[in-house]
């Protein structure tokens, strides 16, 4: 296993005192991530840790100090299935900020990329590292039976579709986990995508492959009730609240009448990019998906940032 330990603590005397300290990561390209997230200052950074045997499989461990049994969040970048990295400030720096301070461990990984491979063995990547944080989260002073998934745009399609299809699961050997957070997933439904006018990035990666585009689509995949899931939507995006919905619904029909079944859609009026960088900060986004852990029966307390 490939892993570089960074302490906070060392970084600069006068930012340690104040109790925190700067992050700076490497992306998968091995440049620089200067990041303007502040951590307590016991934080342990593990970076670029082999879930798999490909480059893209590796993912970054943020570690409050002194926590044990501490819940995960396993976050899965956005880029449009071809695109991103784990090390991207909106995808890290306001949410190690809020929820570091909190007692959580925060996992960021990265996955093998379209057109290199399919968004189904994307998902397969996530499966595999959640398999893996569940495996070694006691390394981290994590908890393997208190892991979130969470994905933005390209990763809310690939968490949803862990979630709606356990196969990917069993395939992966991962357990059970606590819930999953879609912000502002890029499909639940692609065939119905595809077969309208669409944005051009969806062209590249699904073409005219419609199985593709069934095999790639949580709603179409559904087996079952997921755990628990918050899927955060732009109400700006014409698509992407129906297709949200759509999928909740879909779910319904699969529960037992008159059930719970733990899905909420939260339409936002945000910018797609905006879901996920500012997701940490003291808006109501953070408060909903603070909420949401807390149903969870995840430890949520106090936050550093408000």
């Amino acid at each position: 296993m490939r892993r570089m330990i960074v302490t906070a603590a060392v970084a600069v005397t006068a930012l340690v005192l104040a109790g925190c300290a700067p992050v700076t990561t490497t992306s998968a390209s091995g440049d620089a991530v200067v990041s303007g997230a502040w951590l307590p200052a016991a934080t342990e950074i593990h970076r670029d840790v082999a879930y798999g045997s490909d480059p893209l499989q590796v993912l970054d461990v943020y570690a409050p100090g002194g926590v044990s049994g501490a819940p995960v969040i396993l976050m899965v970048h956005g880029g449009s299935w071809v695109r991103g990295d784990k090390a991207a400030a909106g995808v890290v720096d306001n949410k190690v900020a809020h929820y570091l301070p909190m007692g959580f461990v925060f996992v960021s990984m990265n996955y093998r990329l379209s057109p290199a491979v399919t968004p189904v063995d994307e998902a397969g990547d996530v499966a595999a590292a959640l398999a893996f944080v569940q495996k070694h989260a006691a390394e981290w002073g994590g908890s393997g039976e208190d892991v979130v998934l969470m994905g933005h745009s390209a990763g809310g399609n690939l968490v949803s579709l862990v979630a709606a299809d356990p196969s990917f699961a069993a395939n992966a050997g991962a357990g059970a986990w606590r819930g999953t957070v879609s912000l502002d997933g890029a499909g639940f439904d692609i065939v119905s995508i595809m077969e309208k006018p669409h944005f051009a990035l969806y062209d590249p990666v699904f073409g005219n492959d419609e199985q593709l585009w069934k095999d790639s689509s949580p709603t179409l995949r559904l087996s079952g009730v997921p755990a628990p899931m918050l899927l955060v939507c732009g109400s700006a995006r014409a698509d992407a609240c129906p297709q949200a919905q759509g999928f909740e619904n879909a779910v319904r029909k699969q529960a037992a009448a008159g059930s719970d079944v733990g899905i909420q859609v939260f339409p936002v009026a945000m910018s797609h990019g905006k879901i996920s960088s500012e997701l940490g900060k003291p808006i109501p986004l953070t408060h909903t998906v603070d909420d949401f852990l807390a149903s969870l029966g995840l430890k949520v307390g106090a936050s550093a940032s408000g």
